[in-house]
């Protein structure tokens, strides 16, 4: 059986890449031995390098170049054109990226911690997983 190929939020990558030895460090490996394949739009790999660059992270540009290359190698790149019609009306419109590109790259999972995300689970005709879930989900698959 193929990799699961999954949208991982911002949220999760960065605690994968720059907490590394934290609870969400199995994530970067996961993806690093194809055991899941991480999809990936312009606009999420942007916000990637927006958040990247926040000063609470205090990363040097080398830095943030490292982090992006122990991600980007391993991506599935998704040309998501405009969002599709029929997904969810999500209260934070920043993260319809999220969903946008999970749809349109048919994606197995979309992982995800953030509240607005995790409030249209219900809606959303593709699994939104916590971490935690997604842990499981993997071992199951």
């Amino acid at each position: 059986m193929s990799a699961p190929r999954v949208v991982l939020d911002t949220n999760c990558l960065v605690s994968a890449l720059i907490f590394s030895r934290g609870k969400f460090a199995w994530l970067q490996e996961a993806w690093q031995t194809k055991r899941l394949i991480p999809l990936a739009s312009r606009d999420t790999i942007c916000e990637l390098l927006r958040v990247l660059a926040y000063p609470k992270f205090k990363l040097s540009q080398n830095e943030q170049e490292a982090l992006l290359a122990e991600f980007l190698p391993f991506v599935e790149t998704v040309k998501v054109e405009t969002p599709p019609a029929g997904l969810p009306e999500i209260r934070d419109a920043d993260n319809v990226i999220f969903l946008a590109l999970a749809a349109v790259g048919q994606a197995d999972a979309l992982v995800s911690g953030d509240g607005d995300i995790q409030a249209v689970r219900s809606q959303f005709r593709i699994p939104v997983l916590s971490v935690a879930e997604f842990a499981d989900w993997l071992q199951a698959h």
